[in-house]
């Protein structure tokens, strides 16, 4: 019989008894039991470690609990657990009290895991059939559910996300360049002769154009998608020379991603110096991810695989930085050998909400260059400008394969100079928290384009925000989340009009791109300052002054999140929709839900709410959620204390989601500073 969680969950003056022996499996299991019940583990972190005790009833406990903290990592983020990290502080290794909660009366992983060392615990896991051992010297069993690779333990198939991924850019990385004719005048006719200083435009289209995999980082505004559309501009003028335009497609990890990117590619062709016939041969078109392979319907599986690649020339996958590492392993596996890969992306963002930071591990070696001299050589021939100035450090073509084919963009057209929400943004990034603290400070004093507020939730001023946003007496600058309702209300168009005029699908569009000029992100999901706080808060002001008519269940101008791809409706996971009423068939009013199209077809999408499974009210919405977007004014909820989701990387990614203001709220001092001093280590062992 396995003991309860009581067992475990003591009285809060009760001494802590001693440590458990990790020989006594039901003392292992009553732990975890209790971990459970408070939320610090998954159920299905628990039912792991049962698992394999039914596979194997004599595993030795010190292997079942790696395996269910190997499991619990998979959930926040890590490919693998990392023994020596997590023996070296157990509690900040495991994120551990999770969000700041309580640790009274609760044994923590410190405690459980006190006295084990590093060489018993591989060795327990060495001599376990449940686990395979890599390398030293010993043949992979193949069928067993755990993995050991060095210090890392993984669940088998996470491993196999990571060989395959790697084992795929390997051999892109060892195919001979690409022979673009006349690369480097289409490069002067795209980018304009050679200046002073390198063009990183110029040379991350000329290290993409030659090579079969390709990768562009940057911050936001530094010209990702310019370069790209010149990309496909150069390659496709060059393709039509050999008579074959190139089969070229576009993806993003979520529709609103994949919206966005179709629309500056779009905005952006029209303006290429190229004949008509090459702008027409260049696609505009983006779909999601899950849409490129085709995903099948309750399953894990896709129709494009390694058995089945997809018939194409060449791929570019925009938000790289959100693709998680089974995702990634999937899209390399439907990708021809012969095929480019172009992967866009922010190195500096959250990783994917699911496991891995693959854009960031493929990144590594971006800021400092590591060219290898003939790579540097051809840059400064092809670029026409010394790299001297840049700072590079020299790099080897073998340790740093993957950096010959990477090009980070350093300068910012969005937030230039004298962007107030840059230099924020570059402080926080650099880890500088006392310069950070000082514009934000000073912020009233700075004559620049942008906003800064700093405050904290105290009194009616949150809810203030929350409605009216900074907009000034006279109307002026973005609104808060009144102003998508007013518009929703007073642009209605007229009764009587029937149910298939544009004019409803206008009025909806409208009323999506004001919600879309105002933002609240948090950091975190639960409590007064995470996300379920924070929407039932907003709900309640609006209500209050009348704006909406109930605060729950489905009413006109609730916004929502879906949360779950949803094939037989075209949504997927991170779409934003707003329930209206509009008309019928039979004359009559209902609601129904407004999405905007993000499958490169303009307009907009309605679907039924009781049709939506999978879906959360999105007044507030977590960073991580918001990745991919960009709103006028983002305000940004810190916690009331540290928690280990706290980053830097959130911090920036929340700063970097405002165009033009930006509200920092925080409810105790000295929280922005520990964030902005904590790095995100996603532990993995991706290596190319």
């Amino acid at each position: 019989m396995t003991p309860t969680a009581s067992n475990y969950e003591l009285p809060f003056d009760a001494p802590m008894p001693p440590s458990p022996d990790l020989r006594d499996c039901a003392a292992l299991l009553s732990i975890l039991d209790a971990w459970v019940a408070r939320g610090w583990l998954r159920r299905l972190d628990r039912a792991f470690a049962r698992f394999l005790y039914d596979c194997e009833p004599g595993t030795d406990p010190q292997v079942a609990v790696a395996a269910a903290l190997a499991s619990h990592q998979l959930g926040h983020g890590h490919v693998c657990l990392d023994l020596a990290s997590t023996l070296q502080n157990p509690d900040e290794a495991l994120s551990l009290p999770p969000e700041g909660e309580s640790a009274l009366a609760m044994r923590l992983p410190s405690d459980v895991l006190r006295g084990l060392d590093l060489p018993a615990w591989r060795n327990a896991l060495a001599d376990s059939p449940l686990v395979d051992v890599i390398g030293e010297g010993r043949e992979a069993r193949g069928g067993s559910p755990l993995v050991l690779d060095g210090q890392r333990l993984y669940l088998r198939r996470y491993w196999d996300f990571e060989r395959r991924i790697a084992a795929a850019l390997r051999r892109r990385l060892q195919q001979p360049p690409f022979e673009v004719p006349g690369l480097a005048q289409a490069l002067t006719q795209l980018f304009g002769p050679p200046a002073d200083r390198p063009d990183w435009q110029k040379l991350a289209c000329a290290i993409a154009a030659r090579g079969s995999i390709g990768i562009v980082t940057g911050g936001p505004g530094t010209g990702k998608t310019t370069t790209v559309v010149r990309l496909l501009a150069l390659l496709q003028w060059s393709a039509a020379g050999q008579g074959r335009p190139l089969r070229i497609l576009l993806a993003a990890p979520t529709g609103k991603a994949a919206a966005r990117l179709s629309a500056s590619i779009g905005e952006q062709v029209g303006r290429l110096p190229v004949p008509d016939p090459i702008r027409a041969a260049i696609p505009t078109d983006v779909t999601t991810l899950h849409r490129l392979l085709g995903s099948r319907p309750d399953s894990r599986h896709f129709r494009y695989h390694a058995g089945n690649p997809l018939p194409i020339d060449m791929l570019v996958v925009d938000e790289a930085s959100m693709v998680d590492v089974e995702m990634m392993a999937n899209l390399v596996d439907a990708l021809p050998d012969q095929a480019r890969l172009v992967l866009l992306g922010d190195k500096d963002q959250l990783a994917s909400v699911e496991a891995g930071a693959v854009l960031g591990d493929l990144c590594q070696d971006a800021e400092t260059g590591h060219y290898a001299e003939a790579t540097r050589q051809w840059l400064e021939a092809i670029g026409g400008a010394s790299l001297d100035e840049a700072g590079l450090q020299p790099g080897d073509p073998i340790r740093h394969a993957m950096a010959q084919q990477t090009v980070m963009l350093r300068h910012s057209r969005r937030f230039g100079a004298g962007s107030g929400i840059g230099q924020l943004a570059r402080a926080v990034n650099d880890g500088d928290a006392v310069q950070a603290r000082r514009m934000l400070e000073q912020s009233a004093a700075r004559q620049a384009t942008d906003v800064f507020e700093v405050f904290a939730p105290g009194g009616d001023r949150l809810d203030r925000l929350l409605l009216n946003g900074h907009a000034s007496a006279d109307g002026e600058g973005p609104r808060g989340y009144a102003r998508y309702l007013e518009i929703m209300r007073h642009l209605r168009p007229p009764a009587g009009t029937p149910a298939d005029d544009p004019a409803w699908g206008a009025w909806a569009q409208s009323v999506l791109a004001a919600f879309d000029e105002f933002q609240l992100l948090c950091a975190l999901r639960k409590g007064d300052y995470g996300v379920e706080g924070l929407n039932a808060r907003v709900a309640r002001a609006l209500l209050a002054r009348g704006l909406i008519e109930q605060e729950q269940g489905w009413y006109e101008g609730r916004p929502v999140l879906v949360t779950r791809n949803d094939y037989a409706l075209g949504l997927m996971n991170g779409d934003v929709g707003i329930a209206l009423a509009v008309p019928q068939g039979n004359g009559g009013l209902a609601l129904r839900v407004a999405f905007a199209r993000s499958d490169g077809v303009a307009g907009i999408r309605f679907a039924l709410p009781s049709r939506l499974n999978a879906v959360e009210t999105v007044f507030a919405m977590t960073v991580h959620k918001s990745q991919g977007s960009e709103f006028a004014h983002t305000a940004l909820l810190l916690p009331d204390r540290p928690s280990p989701i706290l980053t830097r990387e959130l911090v920036y990614t929340g700063i970097t989601r405002a165009k033009t203001w930006f509200t920092l709220i925080e409810p105790a001092p000295g929280v922005f500073e520990e964030a902005v001093a904590r790095r995100v280590r996603r532990v993995s062992g991706l290596v190319v």
